[in-house]
């Protein structure tokens, strides 16, 4: 039976729902610490795993995966659908699926009866759609990763597909479940800095995954997959909303490609980095260096366990895939640096930077409020109390001893599974907070960025 309680009435009876409550600051610290590292009270033991199937066995799915296998009590993956066969095989080893139960596409998973009682679909962003709909269609309850869809309306037939066939659709919102933004939410809505008046939030994506994921890798192509502010930043839209509390009104966004364009080729530069390019050893996006001198971001190659063979196969995908071509002579059309504001009602604005050219990862934001103010890049932050001149220092590496510290996102990937289990095992949304009710609107928010990056004019979003 769906319990009668979310997770906002829990903390509300645990004194932290109210935002006009003010604790005195070692009561109030100590008293979100302890509930944020406790046992979240609506999880209850299972009598029996959960059965899933992964639409896609790459880094996502592996990343989900990885918490089954951790976790064999909660939920067991019984099936998969990857047309890479090594992928697939490899996925099926590590959890012993039964060969009748490996698929090469979705298409076959979905053709069938249902077989389990969700899907995990992390597939590219153009395979996310039609799987989920069809999905629902069937009975399961879905695992959904951002985007969830290349269009703002198909995220909304996604939504009117949830409420017609009352399953549960958790999107892979994880910056929700990381103990950080958790912790910088309650103490925003606890009302430790008084009333919230704005926030200032920085995405750096870091030069080297720039040139990885948005110009040579699967999302350089915002047509075949999704604007940027979407493929890497609806994470950064969604904290933001969520970390505000109140919906958004007006969006304005400004941005562009300016580096990583044919013009800015250096001379003496090749159309592959081991074709004789004469800048390869100083370019700080050289393909030999990145991935064969440094071995950094290989996760994308399907390498042979002995490491002895590595180095050649890499260089084999550098000849063969886009990994090994030059940066300046791709067909990327993702903008490098975007900056938007937006305006929430009440008038609590936020200003949103994605920045490509950084030597750093990871996020920063500001919280501005009357009576305080937070500072933090997503491991540890300040704050400062005006009304004491107190300042407080939390460091998620110190604080968070937790059994998901280690998981990606800040600990977000596993405590989002550990809350998808429950949701599906008790049949209660109530036990997310990125239901696609509650995430659907960050995405509304990116495509309204985009149509205002491309038309320069402020867009109103209409919820």
């Amino acid at each position: 039976m769906p319990s009668p309680f979310s997770r906002r009435d829990a903390l509300r009876l645990m004194g932290l729902g109210s935002a006009s409550m003010a604790f005195p600051f070692e009561s109030w610290t100590r008293t979100i610490d302890e509930q944020l590292l406790a046992p979240n009270p609506l999880h209850v033991k299972l009598s029996k795993p959960i059965t899933a199937i992964t639409l896609g066995a790459g880094a996502r799915g592996n990343t989900y995966g990885s918490y089954a296998l951790k976790n064999q009590d909660q939920v067991k993956i019984v099936g998969v659908a990857e047309p890479i066969p090594i992928r697939n095989e490899r996925y099926s080893k590590k959890h012993n699926i039964e060969d009748a139960m490996r698929f090469t596409t979705w298409e076959h998973v979905l053709q069938k009866p249902k077989m389990a009682d969700a899907v995990i679909i992390t597939m590219p962003d153009h395979l996310h759609y039609e799987p989920c709909m069809q999905a629902l269609a069937l009975g399961y309850d879905v695992l959904l990763e951002k985007p969830m869809a290349q269009t703002e309306q198909q995220c909304r037939n996604i939504l009117k597909q949830v409420k017609k066939t009352g399953r549960i659709v958790a999107i892979c919102h994880v910056l929700r479940y990381s103990p950080y933004f958790i912790k910088l939410r309650q103490m925003i809505q606890s009302g430790a800095i008084g009333d919230l008046i704005s926030i200032q939030h920085f995405e750096p994506i870091e030069h080297v995954h720039m040139a990885h994921s948005f110009v040579r890798g699967n999302w350089h192509d915002s047509k075949a997959t999704t604007p940027i502010i979407l493929a890497k930043s609806c994470h950064d839209l969604d904290i933001m909303r969520w970390l505000v509390g109140k919906p958004s009104e007006h969006i304005s966004a400004f941005g562009d490609l300016s580096w990583f364009r044919l013009q800015n080729a250096p001379e003496g530069s090749t159309a592959r980095c081991h074709e004789g390019c004469k800048i390869e050893s100083s370019c700080p996006y050289s393909a030999l260096k990145i991935y064969h001198r440094k071995r950094i971001w290989t996760y994308v190659f399907d390498l042979p366990e002995d490491k002895a063979k590595q180095g050649d196969a890499i260089l084999d995908y550098l000849k063969t895939t886009n990994y090994g071509r030059c940066v300046y002579r791709m067909e990327n059309d993702q903008p490098d640096h975007i900056v938007s504001t937006i305006q929430f009602e009440g008038g609590i604005t936020a200003s949103f930077n994605m920045e490509a050219f950084t030597s750093y990862g990871g996020r920063r934001t500001r919280v501005m409020g009357s009576m305080g103010d937070i500072v933090g890049d997503m491991e540890k932050f300040t704050y400062t109390d005006f009304r004491t001149d107190q300042t407080k220092d939390w460091d998620m590496k110190i604080d968070d001893d937790s059994i998901y510290k280690n998981s990606g996102h800040g600990g977000g990937d596993f405590r989002l599974m550990s809350d998808w289990v429950q949701a599906v095992a008790q049949h209660n949304p109530n036990l997310l907070t990125s239901t696609i009710d509650a995430s659907i609107e960050s995405h509304i928010m990116g495509f309204a960025a985009e149509r205002s990056r491309k038309s320069k004019k402020t867009i109103k979003i209409s919820l």
